[in-house]
């Protein structure tokens, strides 16, 4: 049976996060919640819910996502499949079992979950993040010939696979850096259908006119710099 660990890193999610490691399917080993200076009760809520908690004091989704990784590595039994879940409620954790059935039974490398229209909920993605998703989709298939439709944060990846591609990203381009060097090492992926929601709470990034810009530039400086290396 494959080993596998969720890791959620979460900024202010106390009204959410228990939602979510609540719905979690039994098949994970452990739920891992990075509070990224979180300043309310996100990590007694956490706690509570039976998840692992720890503190990334620098501020950024990467920075959070890189504090799991490091927690990870320094286990004596190594990992199968790290999946990646955001902490607001607005995907549905109990899909899982579908996000990591590709890499379990068909040894895909990659999985990301794609919020399609026809199962997304009215208003669970704004409009700057439907463009911002369409806009670095077709620029990854024009210059990268990838199949991708979505940079959805609900993904699982071979534990191996993923320290091979040396991610750095700090803040809002994690998703896509994953994505552009899956295609550039050559990688298998496959996108799976999953239901989207209106989330919990206020969007640190959709959510804001600043947190929206530094996104959309992030996620094309990542895709320009990639492509110059092409």
């Amino acid at each position: 049976m494959a080993l596998i660990k969720v890791i959620i890193p979460a900024f202010n999610e106390a009204e959410s996060i228990g939602h979510v490691i609540k719905d979690i399917p039994a098949v994970v080993d452990e739920i891992i919640v990075v509070s990224n200076n979180s300043t309310d009760d996100t990590e007694n809520n956490a706690r509570k819910a039976g998840a692992t908690v720890l503190k990334e004091s620098n501020k950024g989704y990467g920075w959070a996502c890189l504090k799991g990784m490091a927690y990870v590595a320094q286990q004596a039994i190594q990992t199968d499949i790290i999946v990646f879940l955001d902490g607001d409620y607005s995907d549905y954790p109990e899909e899982l079992e579908k996000i990591v059935a590709p890499i379990i039974q068909n040894d895909i490398d990659f999985v990301v979950g794609a919020r399609t229209r026809d199962l997304r909920e009215a208003g669970s993605m704004t409009g700057p993040q439907i463009f911002g998703n369409w806009l670095a989709t077709s620029l990854m298939k024009f210059l990268f010939k990838s199949t991708f439709t979505d940079l959805g944060p609900f993904r699982a990846i071979k534990y191996e696979k993923l320290l091979d591609l040396n991610m750095e990203d700090k803040t809002y381009g994690w998703t896509v850096e994953m994505q552009l060097k899956v295609l550039k090492k050559g990688l298998t992926y496959k996108e799976i259908p999953v239901n989207y929601r209106n989330r919990i709470g206020v969007s640190k990034v959709s959510g804001t006119i600043k947190g929206a810009i530094f996104a959309g530039i992030k996620i094309l400086g990542w895709i320009f710099k990639y492509s110059v290396k092409s």
